[in-house]
């Protein structure tokens, strides 16, 4: 068994090597952060939706949706989530959050985070060329997901430039991840972008700003594979949907057991209205969208820029605010449930505790999952 080394972003320090990546609405809050954290990893609320976890916070409509950005992303809550979070892991491991950069409001919520007690913050969904404007004290380590070299070497242009600042990590993720990608549809089933084509220059880039960590996800699966990319010189994987299988984690029982039951065929890629391809599995709602049955029912959050006050919502049939919110309720009917590629494997998994899946992860635990999984590709 080889000994995986620390991760270290920023001035912060977390024995094992692994990101478990942020699930909104309602799948990584603090009871799985919390718990990751605790046994050494760093765990990761979602900043996503946050109003959901305590609705007597906010302003609801009769549906039971948040009302404005203000209340979907609520400030009460993530500060909350995040003390509870660093309560649960008795000071162990690192606390981060994942901040979606295309929500409303988004430099407030990285604010929140901030006041919180957040170790690290971690944006995606956009380049978040603005991000270090929102920590001009440094508090906190940041952390951008980029999705090619070209992004990271813009990210770090305009860092550089404007506030003498470089990313603390950088996130590379491939088109195999769970949620939104950072591709074109087309794109996330060639062959030139998948992860293990996409590391060698990231890592090339990376150097050339200051040895700047490299964290690689979408599609990471198993320790074989965490030790592989490892070898080539990232510093750490970020792993989202094997975390929904454990008993840990802030998803209703309903969820996972939609994940426990899919199959390979089962986890397709919708159009978001945020403007990104969306990984999901196949449930009643989304069979209704591919058979062209819309299913918008207005807007009431404000929740993500790029939707436009709904618009971009309605011609594609739903609101992601509210199916996710859906799912989070234990709505299998109108849910959406987002799911990684590899998300068929769970089954056999099983739903396990995070301290088990971790050793699974760094190699002290047998894997049930492996004689099923199809692979890493040599990279």
């Amino acid at each position: 068994m080889t000994r995986l080394k620390p991760l270290k972003i920023g001035d912060k320090e977390a024995p094992i090597p692994i990101i478990q990546g942020g699930m909104g609405v309602g799948i990584s809050w603090e009871r799985l952060a919390g718990a990751v954290a605790r046994e050494g990893a760093i765990g990761v609320i979602s900043a996503v939706g946050t109003g959901y976890r305590y609705p007597y916070l906010i302003k609801r409509d009769r549906w039971g949706r948040p009302v404005g950005s203000l209340y979907t992303h609520s400030r009460e809550s993530l500060i909350t989530m995040i003390r509870k979070a660093k309560e649960i892991s008795q000071g162990k491991g690192l606390i981060g959050v994942n901040i979606l950069y295309a929500i409303t409001d988004y430099g407030k919520v990285l604010r929140d985070a901030i006041e919180g007690g957040a170790d690290l913050i971690i944006t995606g969904a956009g380049l978040p060329l603005d991000m270090p404007k929102f920590d001009p004290k440094k508090e906190v380590a940041l952390v951008p997901i980029v999705s090619s070299a070209r992004a990271l070497k813009l990210i770090c242009k305009a860092w550089s430039k404007r506030y003498k600042r470089l990313p603390d990590a950088v996130i590379l993720e491939g088109p195999k991840s769970g949620g939104h990608q950072g591709f074109k549809y087309e794109d996330c089933f060639k062959e030139e972008y998948q992860l293990e084509n996409l590391v060698g220059e990231v890592l090339e880039e990376a150097k050339r700003w200051g040895e700047i960590p490299v964290i690689v996800a979408g599609g990471i699966w198993s320790y074989e594979d965490i030790k592989r990319y490892l070898s080539l010189g990232a510093k750490g994987v970020q792993i989202a949907t094997r975390f929904i299988a454990t008993k840990e984690c802030d998803a209703p029982l309903l969820y996972k057991k939609i994940l426990l039951e899919a199959n390979k065929e089962d986890i397709i890629l919708l159009k978001s209205p945020v403007g990104y391809p969306l990984r999901v599995v196949r449930t009643p709602f989304v069979e209704q969208l591919l058979e062209g049955i819309k299913g918008w029912n207005g807007c009431v959050s404000h929740c993500i820029v790029p939707c436009n006050k709904g618009e971009e919502a309605k011609k594609v049939g739903f609101c992601i605010a509210d199916r996710l919110g859906k799912a989070y309720l234990g709505d299998y009917e109108e849910g959406i449930f987002i799911c990684g590629y590899n998300g068929y494997l769970l089954k056999y998994q099983g739903i396990i505790s995070v301290r088990e899946l971790l050793e699974m992860l760094t190699g002290k635990r047998e894997d049930p999952t492996l004689k099923y999984y199809d692979g890493y590709k040599e990279v």
